[in-house]
């Protein structure tokens, strides 16, 4: 198919299943419970003494099941994530919900078995266990965290009508929503991603009302929301610190990425060290503006003045896939796979879930991508973003389930890469210093998004998490995100009393508490490789390439520093830093022709 022959459209499913009630749907339920009765005959036979051959086939029979799984329950969240006021896909997601956690509770022996076996038969075992190694050394940082087999069980099936419950619940109250806002004297009702038009649009006014319709709606379920975040944090301390005896809420999630606590302080504090960086951005962006300072409303609007320009969507594809193939054939080829096999769902409609996201459900199946294309070069980076998700899947194909995805702070490596590539074939393409200009603004505004706008939603989630132990009302709560945006921002510009509301509309804090880090973690990682790509040219490829490949079949730090990129250094972060430095320096140096 043409690249120009790619339509907006919803996506398509039957790579996995025809549908929720198809009888293969059937078919794989009862394949599930024969590996589940295969691996729960090896029960029996777990000892110091257990044979590596015998060991390898139990591996590769609990990664088979981990297959199937994924592809039930990712079906089940895909159903729900294209209508999320689906009667039917809520019930099927929640019953999958259900059967993961029994089949978890079931298989859950072998997990538990392996971290307290003694080092001297577990070392033994682990030197036959091949590309398995890293998902059985992983498992083994768990071991001072791990409860008894029944206490584990329970949790599990607690999460169920919990954690996942609480969220199920979140998406569906916040995916309903019609906003409403006046459009050129005529009130309209737009869905989440249409509003994004008019924030990033040149209209002053509807700038500000496109904010005030997000955060009026949230304002409204302020309690209903703020509530549910809550006992979304009080079962995280419960499990992880009460029960699992974590050091802090943090550090679960570190312990999960593998990251050490010190290398995630040490971006975290680089990111605070540097929003002056970001503050003197908006005050130079405000002089453009002809403005004293800017308004929090005024933060993504455009330099230029005039109507941002629209993109279509197959010109947005084009776009993509030209960047990735300058960079290298292959990759763009990748990308075109989740086109043509129209696994990409980019239709604007009510009740899909807001935001975008990309789904590589199982190594050797072409990911899925959702977002809701509305042409602006915003959504163009969207696009590349999450094709950059998509090639990343698909590059660490070759790796078991258990250990081709990788982990949440190189999740984020080839997305924002992709993202990278799509700016300079921009510049490349169009040599009109305007157009310049406004790309280079672009850059600073995604930059600012991705690093210190995350940032500072992690550093909101540890104030957040604190405050719910002591007590805090959801009122407390926005106070506190109020102050987080006044540290943010400093007096650089003006954060009107609404933006207090924000954090209610943020689901990542509700669906995976501190995922946010992972963003600001690859896109200075990403601005540190960008630069040795610059140097470097065709050498640097295949030690990138290498990364993405390695999916999650060691640990992050492993897999950087095999690449020679010393993210325990201070100073690499830095050198991320250093390059939106000279970017704003490129900023500064134009005379500014103010919008006013």
């Amino acid at each position: 198919m043409a690249r120009s022959d790619y339509k907006q459209e919803r996506w398509s499913l039957q790579d996995l299943f025809a549908g929720l009630e198809a009888p293969e749907v059937g078919t794989a339920l009862q394949d599930l419970e024969t590996l589940v009765a295969e691996i729960e005959a090896y029960r029996p036979r777990l000892t110091e003494a257990f044979l590596a051959d015998e060991f390898l086939a139990l591996l590769e029979t609990y990664d088979r099941l981990m297959r199937l799984l994924s592809r039930l329950v990712g079906f089940a969240h895909l159903k729900f994530a294209e209508n999320t006021q689906d009667q039917q896909a809520q019930t099927v997601l929640a019953q999958m919900q259900q059967r993961l956690a029994e089949i978890e509770n079931r298989t859950m022996f072998i997990k538990l078995w392996w971290k307290q076996l003694d080092e001297a038969p577990a070392q033994r075992l682990l030197a036959a266990s091949g590309d398995y190694h890293y998902f059985l050394d992983a498992l083994r940082l768990q071991r001072p965290h791990t409860l008894s087999e029944p206490e584990e069980r329970v949790i599990n099936l607690k999460d169920v009508n919990g954690p996942a419950a609480l969220i199920t619940l979140y998406d569906t109250i916040t995916n309903r929503y019609v906003y409403r806002m006046q459009v050129n004297g005529q009130e309209h009702e737009l869905t989440r991603g249409e509003l994004q038009v008019h924030i990033r649009g040149a209209d002053a006014q509807a700038r500000q009302a496109a904010y005030r319709a997000i955060h009026d709606m949230h304002a409204k379920d302020a309690i209903v929301l703020g509530q549910i975040y809550q006992y979304r944090v009080r079962d995280w301390r419960s499990e992880a610190i009460d029960l699992r005896h974590y050091s802090s809420p943090l550090a679960v999630r570190n312990l999960a990425n593998d990251v050490p606590d010190d290398v995630v302080e040490a971006l975290l504090a680089a990111c605070r060290e540097h929003t002056p960086l970001f503050q003197r951005y908006f005050r130079l962006k405000a002089r453009w503006q002809g403005m004293d300072r800017l308004r929090r409303y005024d933060l993504y609007a455009p330099v230029s003045g005039t109507a941002a320009k629209r993109y279509a969507f197959a010109e947005a594809v084009d776009f993509v896939l030209d960047s990735f193939n300058h960079f290298d054939a292959g990759v763009a080829s990748l990308a075109e796979k989740i086109l043509a096999s129209r696994h990409l769902d980019s239709e604007v409609r009510k009740g899909k879930r807001s935001g975008a996201f990309c789904a590589s459900l199982e190594p050797g199946l072409i990911p899925w991508v959702l977002t809701s294309y509305n042409g602006t070069a915003n959504d163009v980076s969207t696009l590349a973003h999450e094709l950059g998700h998509a090639v990343h899947g698909l590059l660490a194909a070759g790796h078991p389930a258990l250990t081709a995805d990788a982990s949440l702070p190189l999740a984020e490596t080839a997305s924002t890469f992709g993202e990278r590539l799509l700016v300079d074939h921009l510049l490349r393409s169009d040599a009109d210093p305007e157009v310049q200009r406004d790309l280079l603004f672009a850059q600073m505004d995604d930059a600012y998004a991705t690093i210190g706008r995350q940032a500072y939603f992690a550093l909101f989630e540890g104030t957040a998490h604190e405050a719910v132990r002591r007590g805090a009302s959801v009122d407390d709560l926005s106070k506190l995100y109020q102050e987080n945006l006044a540290e943010q921002f400093g007096d650089s510009l003006l954060v009107s009393e609404d933006f207090q509301y924000e954090w209610l509309s943020i689901p990542h804090i509700y669906h995976t508490p501190y995922y946010v880090y992972a963003y600001a973690f690859g896109q200075l990682l990403v601005l540190s490789l960008y630069e040795q790509y610059r140097r470097e040219g065709d050498l640097f490829k295949p030690r990138y390439l290498k990364i993405l490949a390695a999916g999650g079949s060691d640990s992050p730090v492993r897999i950087l520093e095999t690449a020679g990129v010393p993210i325990r250094s201070p100073e690499f972060w830095g050198q991320g830093f250093g390059v939106l430095q000279r970017t704003l320096e490129q900023l500064e140096a134009i005379p500014v022709k103010t919008t006013s």
